[in-house]
């Protein structure tokens, strides 16, 4: 559940901003409303002004840290005319946001994905705007001739997200560096290169 209102109050920012802090070494399920709330410094009743419940907190995280990543994309693709190009900056700016951002990585390959009520909410909305640029931007370079025409759009652009899940998830887990640029290099060469000898 959303905030309602057009302004983002200073105690629900504060909610987020603990939750976000708590999680940087700490699973979603060990962190309790008290602890969330003794860190926002607010009265636990408080969460549930703003959020109808824990999990409804955490997918106001995954929103909010999930429409910057939306804004980063847009920004860095936008006047890149090339569709290759815009989806070698989506790869690229995917890892690096990742490698950046561990609590919405853990988030979003982790916490929500074993929860039936994420696939009804806002912040799947969004990931969902994602998936959807990704594919629109393969659809365009098939219609430019950039992209080989009997490629499936939806079927690459699955592996465009599974191998930056892939890439990032051992990573996320464990906590170990991640050299972004190295691995959108070894992306794209296979990708937009192929893999045959």
């Amino acid at each position: 559940m959303k905030h309602k209102g057009h302004t983002n109050p200073p105690g629900r920012q504060k909610i987020i901003e603990a939750l976000t802090q708590l999680m940087r070494t700490r699973d979603f399920h060990s962190v309790t409303t008290a602890e969330i709330a003794q860190r926002a410094g607010v009265t636990e009743g408080l969460i549930y002004k703003y959020f109808s419940s824990k999990k409804d907190l955490l997918y106001q995280v995954l929103d909010d840290l999930f429409a910057r990543f939306n804004e980063v994309i847009l920004e860095r693709i936008t006047g890149t005319p090339s569709a290759i190009q815009q989806l070698d900056i989506i790869i690229a700016s995917s890892i690096e946001y990742y490698a950046a951002n561990r609590v919405f990585a853990r988030i979003l390959l982790l916490e929500v994905r074993n929860s039936q009520d994420y696939f009804t909410s806002e912040a799947y909305e969004r990931v969902k705007t994602y998936a959807r640029r990704i594919r629109d931007i393969i659809d365009q370079g098939i219609a430019k001739g950039e992209i080989k025409s009997d490629i499936d759009p939806q079927i690459l652009r699955n592996v465009i997200l599974g191998a930056i899940e892939h890439a990032c998830l051992g990573e996320i887990i464990f906590s170990r560096k991640l050299d972004a640029q190295v691995v959108t290099q070894s992306i794209s060469t296979i990708l937009f290169n192929g893999a045959k000898a």
